[in-house]
């Protein structure tokens, strides 16, 4: 008896070690980044790009920024897959830093916000943004953050029933592509009620989940009609409407 128990055991034991390490290779080896995505984390007239080693910041270079985008990546996405629209929006006067994550789970690192906004106290307005599983995180963060920042954007996204924000003075933004097969709508539907008064809502029509970064094809989505650039042109435009409108205007 003592026997079958202890083999019992090691069995066990080597069928956790097993999954551990498994779930530990996949977390580190994240979908992305496209040579596009590579391209972009380039400094240059425009833009000028720094890693910090816990996000990267894309700083416009002919003006001081008075608003700052934070940005948390999809899950299982190299958070460098992001740079392209990241540094189109920079190059419209405004911060933007995107956040590396733990196993590229943004579910691990809810506060990392805190390390961008403590590195920039010159900055008077944030808001703060994530796509997929990013969005989800960051809606937890503003709802537990009450202050910090000041508008909220989800990219093929939506907030846990907990997160609700929608007694809140927040901006908001929500949006995502017409061939989006990743996103459950069902639920996406169902959460439009936690989300800020007044949030602006808009499908991009022809794109898909993952063209909000450069990381390739993502299993399960849908095929899009438009380019990449294209959706993050639009994504980027929805995304500077809100911080605009934080500063007022």
């Amino acid at each position: 008896m003592r026997k079958k128990i202890a083999i019992a055991l090691v069995v066990a034991a080597t069928v956790v070690a097993v999954a551990l390490a498994a779930g530990i290779a996949w977390g580190l080896n994240p979908l992305g980044p496209a040579e596009v995505a590579m391209a972009a984390l380039e400094s240059d007239s425009m833009v000028t790009v720094m890693d910090t080693g816990d996000f990267i910041a894309f700083i416009p270079a002919s003006s001081t920024p008075v608003t700052g985008f934070i940005l948390y990546p999809g899950g299982h996405v190299d958070f460098r897959s992001y740079a392209p629209i990241a540094r189109n929006i920079a190059g419209r006067g405004y911060l933007v830093s995107i956040v590396e994550m733990p196993f590229s789970l943004a579910i691990f690192g809810i506060e990392k916000a805190d390390n961008v906004i403590a590195a920039y106290p010159d900055i008077r307005y944030w808001v703060i943004g994530g796509h997929s599983l990013g969005g989800s995180m960051v809606a937890s963060y503003a709802r537990n953050h009450p202050g910090k920042v000041q508008g909220v954007v989800f990219w093929a996204s939506y907030p846990a029933e907990g997160d609700d924000l929608s007694g809140t003075e927040l901006k908001g933004l929500t949006t995502y592509g017409s061939d989006d097969r990743v996103l459950d709508l069902d639920t996406f539907t169902t959460t439009l009620s936690l989300l800020p008064p007044g949030t602006i809502m808009q499908v991009i029509e022809g794109g898909n989940h993952s063209q909000f970064g450069n990381y390739g094809p993502q299993p399960g989505d849908g095929i899009a009609t438009i380019t990449a650039a294209d959706q993050q042109q639009q994504a980027a435009d929805l995304t500077v409407r809100i911080l605009r409108s934080v500063e007022g205007e």
